[in-house]
């Protein structure tokens, strides 16, 4: 009986730890941080299959925006997956466009709504099924579980863009990515922004206040730092070559103790007339012009600044 206790125990704590980690990560992306995003992409998703994971189609802007886009953007099938931590969900597939009323809602008949036998978690095997089926992954996945979600989908090769944390470039799930040029940041965030998410109303901040606000609208928000895009489709502004207007001067540009590498402290004060190994600091992948910079590594030395060199392109 003892032992039957404590496995019931357990479960309760883990479905507790769940439904934590849920509300913490149950954040809904504004659909102007959402269009000033996708702007940069229309060609990469004519006649494609979208997939919305991670989401609820009731709440999400990224369902909406695709919606309400889908003949403009020349898509093929959307799919969203509703998520709940506990309960069995649905998804959510529309092969045309549909309207949207007055009051900001999406008229969805009965017929796009399929059950799910889960609660819609992307590790799921149905969804990983319905992400076999997609072309391409746009949404903003959990932060917490972000090292997984990346892992996925470059385990599928699937083309994506998603939301995350600028620090998770140094994930070494992510980071080879970026450095065999296979994913980069996106073209709208430089990771020293603060983005507002819608919240439910339920939501508290156990850090400060200062994080939340009410908007005009009656909406509550939360405020999270640093947040980025991270992608593998490719966009014009991505190849725009950084200008470069300081000459080096190794009195302003000291060593590494333990790289043959320069400190660079501002992205502005990259040299333009040095050709070795310099350390920059993580905002540089903002930047970063693949025809300009070869990234060659990571440092090990607590900071964990790229440490990168001028190609000659």
């Amino acid at each position: 009986m003892g032992t039957n206790h404590a496995s019931g125990a357990d479960r309760r704590r883990r479905t507790l730890a769940r439904a934590k980690t849920a509300k913490r990560d149950e954040f809904y992306t504004q659909i102007t941080d959402i269009e000033r995003e996708l702007r940069h992409y229309p060609r990469h998703f004519r006649g494609t299959t979208v997939l919305c994971n991670c989401d609820d189609p009731a709440e999400s802007n990224f369902f909406k925006y695709f919606a309400l886009n889908f003949q403009q953007l020349g898509l093929k099938k959307l799919i969203a997956v509703h998520y709940h931590p506990d309960h069995p969900t649905y998804k959510i597939e529309i092969t045309e466009g549909i309207d949207i009323d007055g009051n900001g809602i999406i008229g969805l008949g009965d017929e796009t709504r399929t059950p799910l036998r889960g609660n819609g978690d992307f590790r799921n095997p149905e969804s990983i099924t319905l992400l076999e089926e997609a072309d391409i992954v746009v949404t903003n996945p959990p932060f917490s579980l972000f090292r997984e979600y990346i892992a996925q989908l470059t385990q599928h090769k699937k083309k994506f863009l998603v939301m995350g944390n600028m620090n998770a470039i140094t994930y070494k799930e992510v980071f080879p990515h970026i450095a065999n040029g296979d994913l980069w940041w996106g073209a709208s965030l430089s990771g020293s922004n603060d983005v507002w998410f819608d919240v439910p109303d339920h939501y508290e901040d156990p850090r400060s206040q200062s994080h939340i606000r009410i908007t005009a609208g009656g909406r509550k928000q939360h405020k999270l730092r640093q947040v980025v895009w991270y992608t593998n489709l490719g966009f014009e502004k991505r190849h725009e070559r950084l200008e470069l207007w300081k000459k080096y001067d190794p009195a302003e540009y000291p060593k590494y103790d333990n790289f043959d590498a320069i400190e660079v402290k501002k992205v502005a004060e990259i040299p333009e007339d040095y050709y070795g190994a310099m350390g920059v600091p993580i905002t540089f992948f903002a930047k970063h012009a693949p025809e300009q910079f070869t990234i060659i590594g990571t440092s090990d030395n607590g900071f964990h600044p790229p440490e990168l060199s001028i190609g000659d392109g």
